[in-house]
């Protein structure tokens, strides 16, 4: 039997970071600097209130990441909000229906405000609290000065102290995860370019590269990225480095496919060499002060690729052509899927130095999209940011929405929450709308597994309050000496302990707070009590009434619409190129599906869920669409529609193969949806991934009646098996 964990492996689990500490150190100095100067020094219990709150709303309540000079940019750019919201809930305290209604506009505005990225999520809760703050009883609009001039000090303090009080460095950005899974796959290239030109590697060294790069890739992964990291907002930037890694992610399957298929071909050998220097300059240019990546090159050898590759195609077929003239490359059957493994692999590191060029705002090639076929794979490149913005912003007004759906959740219970406080006259009624906000969880299951212990926690803080206040009486400077080192511990232990001790602490510091503005008796804490009870059942209600069961609940029905969306861009692609069909719209909504569904699964990785339960991979579901969406893009640019099959016989069979990977995406949809368990796959899938693979192995395509040679086909072909490669990894363990 395992031996239980002894007193000393606990407290080494629950130590608090470095940077926890850190960051409670400069909450406390600047709300303590605030409250105690406009309290004792200034005598202005208003402006100590809003100073002392200000620091902890941002300091706390947010999440402000970044270094120290980002930091306190964001504090110092949060002001305008600050000042809109202390004026607005000040101005609607005159009647408790007016600050319920506020309530409901603001709190969807600041909440819905996070579908513009990680920094929007981050400041969310803080910015609720200074509407919170002043939209109760008294109504004074004649203290609204003392309470921007508090709310001006304790943010300007606590950016001080940001820059002063050990400043931290930069943490890793997405960018540096960019770059060395960039530079592991160019690893990874050089040695599959080193085995097409027949040169062996040292054993165990393609090993080594492959776990090394699908590691980098993995840590790609969103579920893998703090939330503060990642490239999720609505300038063209965010969006370049999002495409960055899923044409990483892309073009490492490609390079081990060349690996897999190796084999004497000089041409395949130089086009993935170049191929690797692509990948090392995106690296390179991924940091802002690199040198920016340039794809002259790499044209120039896909093109020239793609035309030798043609030719030497051709000459397999010439019969008059004397058999030990054949180079070593052409004896025997040619494999057009090598080349199609290096052609494709190739193109994903030009898509991967594109988006870094994006995203380091420089120019596009004038012929990289031409106006008339716009909006093409990087659309946002054209576009100003503000339009950008508008665009996710109107995006996201749809039930379908997480964010949407988040936002009239937390507006509903806060509008709640202000008029039960209201109408019930509850002393320091604002107490109700902060447990509310703190507690409400994006489902029912997450709200009641926080609910006890915050209570449990709550009410063991409101017997030590009133414990205190029975034997300290009315002696404020034993609480003004008491506060820093209760609010120290409460900031520190609280994130380390969890939210029963995080409730507990914060308890006993308002009490601390509040007995220095007025005198208090036991009774606080009984207030304290009812008013984060009421609090946290309204969260509990409204997250039983709106969406009980969070992004768990739709995510089954959102990947199976994602599955569905992506068989008709899948057939409607190969019905472009082989000149059977026009564009309809579908991969463009599979592309909108795919952004819906990625948000979707982001917050179901933040939610309480069984990892044993029966559900598939939904990460592979997610990169099943995905992959779709990525292979049908560069298929469409590089082949002109109609031209994929030279002749009818070809189209015919692409278009079959494409309907049988059209049905593969349904039947897997049609599971998610029937919640059938994750286990073997579809057997059809199995066998029509097999007659790919026996095609692809097979000898080259036959030319048409025209000469041509058909290797669109395989390219097309080679994409179709993937994409049931994909489908097949739904089914193993996440």
């Amino acid at each position: 039997m395992r031996r239980s964990p002894g007193r000393a492996e606990r407290l080494r689990r629950v130590r608090p970071a470095p940077a926890v500490a850190h960051r409670a150190v400069r909450v406390t100095a600047a709300a303590c600097a605030g409250f105690y100067t406009f309290r004792y020094g200034l005598d202005r219990p208003a402006s100590a209130t809003y100073a002392l709150f200000a620091a902890i709303a941002l300091g706390v309540l947010a999440r402000v990441e970044g270094s120290a000079r980002t930091r306190a940019r964001t504090i110092l750019w949060t002001l305008p909000a600050a000042w809109a919201l202390v004026c607005l809930g000040t101005v609607l305290a005159v009647h408790s229906w007016a600050a319920a209604l506020g309530m409901v506009g603001v709190g969807f505005a600041v909440s819905y405000g996070s579908v513009g990225g990680p920094r929007m999520v981050g400041l969310a809760n803080g910015l609720q609290l200074l509407y919170i703050l002043p939209c109760f009883p008294p109504y004074s609009p004649e203290a609204l000065p003392q309470r921007l001039l508090g709310v001006t000090a304790g943010l300007l303090l606590l950016a001080a102290a940001e820059l002063l009080l050990w400043p931290e460095p930069a943490p890793p950005d997405y960018r540096g995860r960019l770059s060395r899974a960039a530079h592991a796959l160019a690893e990874l290239a050089d040695l599959a370019a080193d085995a097409c030109a027949g040169r062996a590697a040292a054993p165990g060294a393609v090993t080594s590269a492959a776990d090394r790069a699908r590691a980098r890739l993995d840590e790609l992964r969103f579920s893998r990225v703090p939330v503060m990291e990642r490239p999720a907002g609505a300038g063209a930037v965010d969006r370049a480095l999002t495409h960055c890694a899923a044409a990483l992610r892309y073009t490492g399957p490609q390079v081990l496919r060349i690996l897999r298929l190796a084999r004497p071909y000089p041409g395949a050998a130089q086009l993935t060499a170049v191929t690797a220097q692509a990948l090392r300059a995106a690296a390179a240019g991924l940091p802002r002060a690199g040198p920016v990546p340039d794809t002259g090159v790499l044209d120039r050898e896909l093109a020239a690729f793609d035309t030798a590759r043609a030719f030497d195609t051709a000459r397999a077929f010439d019969t008059t052509r004397a058999a030990d003239t054949a180079p070593p490359e052409r004896s025997g059957r040619l494999r057009p899927a090598l080349g199609t493994a290096a052609l494709d692999s190739a193109e994903g590191a030009r898509f991967v130095v594109r988006a870094v060029r994006v995203g380091r705002h420089a120019a596009l090639p004038p012929d990289e999209t031409p106006a008339d076929q716009r909006p093409g794979p990087f659309w946002y490149a054209y576009d100003p940011a503000p339009l950008l913005w508008w665009r996710r912003f109107r995006a996201n007004l749809t039930p379908r929405s997480v964010a949407f759906r988040n936002a009239l959740r937390t507006a509903g219970a806060l509008g709640a929450a202000r008029l039960l406080a209201g109408g019930l006259d509850l002393s320091h009624g604002f107490w109700v709308l902060l447990a509310t906000l703190t507690l409400m969880r994006t489902s029912a299951a997450d709200t009641r597994t926080t609910l006890r212990p915050a209570l449990v926690g709550t009410a063991l803080g409101a017997a030590a309050t009133a414990a205190v206040l029975l034997a300290v009486g009315e002696h404020p400077l034993v609480y003004a000496l008491a506060l820093p080192p209760v609010m120290l511990i409460a900031f520190t232990a609280g994130p380390a302990l969890g939210p029963a001790w995080g409730q507990g602490l914060f308890t006993l510091v308002v009490a601390l707070v509040f007995t220095q503005l007025a005198p208090a008796s036991w009774r606080l804490a009984e207030a304290r009590v009812v008013n984060v009870a009421a609090g946290a059942a309204i969260g509990l209600l409204a997250g039983l009434c709106a969406w009980p069961r969070g992004g768990a609940q739709d995510l089954r029905r959102r990947t199976a619409g994602l599955l569905e969306e992506s068989a008709d861009a899948v057939r409607e692609t190969v019905a472009v190129l082989t000149g059977t069909g026009r564009p309809g719209g579908a991969l463009r909504r599979a592309r909108n599906s795919t952004l819906l569904t990625e948000a979707m699964y982001a917050q179901y990785r933040c939610e309480r869920h069984d990892p044993a339960g029966d559900g598939p991979n939904w990460q592979a579901a997610v990169l099943a669409g995905q992959h779709a969406v990525r292979g049908a893009e560069p298929l469409l640019a590089r082949i002109p529609p109609g031209t994929a099959a030279p002749h009818r016989g070809g189209a015919r069979v692409l278009l079959r193969h494409a309907d049988e990977v059209a049905a593969a995406f349904r039947r897997q949809a049609a599971a998610l949806r029937a919640r059938e368990p994750a286990g073997a796959a579809h057997p059809a899938v199995a066998r029509a991934r097999a007659a790919l693979v026996a095609e692809l192995d097979g000898p080259p395509p036959a030319p048409g009646t025209d000469g041509r040679v058909p290797l669109h086909a395989v390219d097309v072909a080679v994409w179709l098996a993937g994409l049931l490669d994909d489908l097949q990894q739904i089914h193993e363990p996440g």
